[in-house]
């Protein structure tokens, strides 16, 4: 694992012109890095040489080269002082003005006097390391910057302030009671110690555990969206529904057969679900070879899809095309969307996916596009109510454990119920607990470490 004992540097903004970037420094060597860069425009009676940055105090002034005193940048310089910071070390920040050669060379200034280019996600890193932030708290970060919804930023900024952690540790502190107490039977035998409600406490970490398991389908949802694909034969309406869905015309509409030709993508907020629409070219049999390559990667976006919206126009009888294409939809979530109901409707069911919410649209006047949100909604949800106020698993990681965890309980109870040997008992607790504590930090080896932290960025 990285040091944490040195000083890191890294710029922590998007690179790019901008109106401002930052280049952030962790490390007990900030202060002097700070003082050899940086000259304050205004210091009070005292010369440049004897400045010293104040904690939780901003400065405006000028990034210079120490060997060839060339103004760099001009900047306002923030310094906080261990242990009140992100990484709970000294940490600079130095704002700059949003170019990107300005904002380099103000990082080789700080690497040249001392600091070490910061791995992928080591300022979080150090704050976990060193008791700011427990793992789970640490992955919220991550979840804060990459989501796509309010929910979706909620149920992150839920987890970040430890709500999940909270839970977590509320379970596994039962858990280590049942097995301090299962430990003392196997050491001392049944002389001077109080009983224990082992079934009973086995039996409410297991409903615990159950509870935070179901909450991951949505959880998820929440954190990665859903990939619906719009699929039909060519000319239904696809691309007029995607432009509907989206409340603005992305997709190009002719009254031609065949307009898309590739598949196209844009996500949408569908009252918080991360929504990422797949309009597709229409499927049906062609020679020609652009039409082949579309029509080829319609099919690997359906199957790729988590549901599928098959549009059907209204106006005409179902077409052989339709059914087959239904074929290929099988088993997979969907919503059967009647389009074109702004004309004559002449198309009817059929038996064609049977199971599925059949919806009746106009994708020219947006009839029916209350109805077909409502049903991705609830195909999403299963009809549950998609509450964030309790604990949410948003991460397939912490899903595993949990599911781990609850097996080993669930085992323990049985083997306590069978009067086996409570050795075997013993085993399976304490693998339960360490499961839990996989979530929140307390027990995780260097290569999860690596794994979570190497998906930040760079100077985060």
């Amino acid at each position: 694992m990285y040091s944490v004992d040195d000083t890191i540097a890294a710029i922590s903004t998007p690179l790019g012109e901008g109106g401002i970037g930052i280049v952030k420094m962790s490390g007990p060597e900030v202060p002097a890095i700070l003082r050899d860069v940086f000259v304050p425009s205004r210091v009070g009676n005292r010369s440049d040489a004897y400045w010293l940055p104040s904690s939780q105090r901003l400065y405006h002034g000028h990034i210079i080269d120490p060997e060839t005193r060339e103004v760099i940048d001009e900047v306002l310089v923030s310094y906080m002082k261990a242990p009140r910071t992100y990484t709970c070390q000294d940490v600079g920040e130095i704002n700059c003005h949003g170019g990107i050669v300005a904002l380099r060379r103000v990082l080789e200034l700080a690497l040249q006097r001392g600091a070490r280019l910061a791995g992928p996600g080591e300022m979080t890193l150090r704050a976990f390391l060193f008791g700011r932030l427990d793992l789970a708290q640490a992955e919220a970060v991550l979840d804060v910057v990459r989501a796509k919804t309010e929910t979706g930023l909620k149920v992150a900024v839920d987890q970040l302030g430890g709500l999940l952690s909270r839970e977590i540790r509320k379970i596994r502190a039962e858990l280590v009671d049942v097995l301090a107490y299962v430990e003392a039977l196997i050491d001392y035998g049944e002389d001077g110690i109080p009983e224990h409600d082992i079934a009973g406490s086995l039996r409410a970490a297991s409903t615990a555990l159950e509870q935070l398991i179901e909450s991951a389908g949505r959880g998820m949802v929440y954190r990665q969206g859903i990939r619906a694909a719009i699929v039909g034969r060519p000319n239904v309406g696809k691309s007029s529904l995607l432009n509907c869905l989206l409340r603005t015309s992305r997709a190009i509409v002719t009254p031609l057969p065949g307009t898309t030709r590739d598949t196209l993508e844009e996500t949408l907020n569908l009252r918080g679900i991360p929504l990422i629409l797949v309009d597709t070219a229409g499927i049906a049999q062609s020679d020609h070879l652009v039409e082949k390559l579309g029509i080829e990667r319609s099919r690997q976006a359906l199957a790729s899809a988590d549901l599928a919206i098959l549009v059907i126009d209204a106006h005409e009888s179902v077409q052989e095309t339709d059914r087959e294409i239904a074929a290929l939809i099988g088993d997979k979530p969907s919503i059967l969307a009647f389009n074109k109901t702004d004309l004559p409707v002449l198309a009817d069911l059929s038996g064609l996916l049977p199971g599925a919410r059949a919806v009746w649209i106009s994708a020219l006047t947006g009839e029916g596009l209350a109805e077909l949100e409502n049903g991705i909604v609830d195909l999403v949800f299963s009809g549950q109510v998609a509450s964030t106020e309790s604990p949410m698993i948003t991460n397939a990681r912490h899903r595993q454990a949990l599911l781990e965890a609850m097996h080993h309980a669930q085992t323990a109870l049985e083997t306590h119920a069978s009067g086996s040997h409570i050795d075997l008992m013993a085993i399976d607790l304490t693998s339960a607990v360490n499961g839990l504590g996989e979530i929140t930090g307390e027990t995780v080896t260097e290569d999860l470490l690596e794994t979570i932290f190497g998906q930040f960025c760079v100077g985060k």
